[in-house]
């Protein structure tokens, strides 16, 4: 095989792959060099009892999904206050991102993420949801881990962003709907 085609093949491949992983249809979980890089923190203050916006985050998990919400959120099993779910992330045209995670319910004041299949090898994260004077005091925290060490450190830092834009726009959603919940209650 000539060195330009053994390049282009190469090339192809490593394209691939990095569709692959992108897409988590090959996770690479080798626990060799494992970095670990916080996520987070994401602090909102939401006027809305905790218990209203724990409800607005648990209900499409713990219930019936929405259809609004079908395209995105895919409950594989559920319990009374543990699901596994997957998610569908569409990054760009023709590239959705779909991560399984198991979600953990500790009503009204916390909500746990554990990935179990995605981009990466490790993310955990957690909403903390605390009362305050305006209502609730919204907090995220996080921590995902890739392998390989430098290498894995650069998929990091291209997966890291994208993922923290997606928890925030999905922590918008969240603020606005408790938000409109919050005030029909009131009215």
């Amino acid at each position: 095989m000539n060195p330009p085609l053994r390049a282009a093949l190469a090339g192809s491949v490593l394209v691939g792959g990095a569709t692959l992983v992108a897409r988590a249809g090959l996770t690479l979980d080798i626990g060799i060099g494992r970095r670990i890089r916080p996520l987070g923190p994401i602090a909102l203050d939401i006027a809305a009892p905790p218990e209203v916006v724990f409800d607005v985050v648990a209900a499409p998990y713990l219930g019936r999904t929405p259809r609004a919400l079908r395209a995105k959120l895919d409950v594989i099993e559920r319990g009374a206050d543990l699901v596994l779910a997957a998610h569908f992330t569409r990054i760009a045209p023709g590239l959705t991102v779909t991560t399984v995670e198991t979600v953990r319910f500790e009503p009204p004041h916390r909500i746990s993420f554990r990935l179990v299949k995605g981009p990466v090898p490790h993310v955990l994260e957690h909403y903390e949801l605390r009362p305050s004077r305006t209502g609730t005091a919204f907090e995220y925290r996080g921590e995902l881990g890739t392998d390989l060490w430098v290498l894995g450190g650069i998929w990091g830092a291209v997966v890291a962003p994208s993922w923290e834009q997606t928890v925030e726009r999905s922590l918008q959603s969240v603020s606005t709907e408790a938000e409109r919940r919050a005030h029909r209650r009131s009215a």
